[in-house]
């Protein structure tokens, strides 16, 4: 009798933490149904024609490059995803669905690391020319000089229009691959280590010698409209936090 009450109580435990779980998982399955398939393909990588005025020295040494298949998410990592991985939530400008933004590249490799345990996936940051790839639009490009439109305020956020805060994520226009705030809102964090541009050819190319800065990339609430062109380049030291800089999920096929 004593074992079957110790059974019926571990069952009703084991129930209610199910139910615990459940009521927790939508975050996690929202990320899921969000990740957008990118079909591998060729592009090129830096400067393009209607780039170039604006274009910056570092984005000059344009080079082909040919991706693999993967997976970005449509939106900036929100806050509420980023709370319920980790238990805090870092950022100046409060809000579940605005992006989370004041994490280092070192803390966002943590709540990575935490995400897949919790989720048994491989997310993971972009690389820098899977970034920019699907910023342009993947194999559905049409060349516009931001993500999405040839008119930034279209499709992004910047110091022009902002009224000096973030927004929350999805507002703007998608691009072709319907990514939203690819330009603009915060700066998202790449995998590679900052570098010059190679001529070469390239297949999956990712900086993994260490340098000095980490790349970021699309622009930023509080920056020009400028920095929102799909081939603007910055970068920040892996240990550098601010209230302009978060991060995208991408995944492997």
């Amino acid at each position: 009798m004593r074992a079957t009450f110790i059974i019926l109580l571990l069952t009703l435990w084991l129930h209610a933490t199910s139910q615990e779980a459940t009521t927790l998982a939508p975050v996690l399955q929202e990320l899921a149904n969000d990740m957008v398939r990118v079909d591998g393909g060729t592009f090129t990588m830096g400067a393009a024609p209607n780039q170039l005025k604006d274009a910056e020295s570092d984005e000059k040494a344009t080079h082909k490059v040919t991706l693999d298949t993967y997976y970005i998410c449509k939106y900036e990592v929100t806050q509420d995803l980023w709370t319920f991985v980790m238990g805090d939530n870092p950022s100046n400008f409060k809000g579940g669905r605005l992006p989370v933004e004041s994490v280092t590249w070192t803390v966002c490799q943590k709540f990575i690391e935490k995400l897949n345990a919790l989720t048994g996936e491989h997310y993971r940051l972009p690389t820098e020319a899977e970034w920019e790839f699907a910023a342009r639009g993947g194999n559905k490009s049409k060349g516009y000089k931001y993500a999405g439109s040839d008119k930034v305020d279209e499709v992004a956020w910047h110091s022009a229009n902002s009224g000096n805060m973030t927004h929350i994520v999805g507002q703007k226009k998608p691009n072709e691959l319907g990514l939203y705030d690819m330009s603009g809102n915060v700066y998202e964090w790449c995998q590679d280590w900052k570098a010059p541009y190679s001529r070469s050819d390239a297949v999956n190319p990712q900086v993994t010698e260490e340098g000095t800065a980490r790349v970021n990339r699309g622009g930023r609430w509080c920056g020009s409209a400028n920095a929102c062109r799909t081939s603007d380049r910055s970068m920040s030291n892996p240990e550098y936090s601010f209230y302009h800089l978060g991060l995208r999920l991408a995944k492997s096929k």
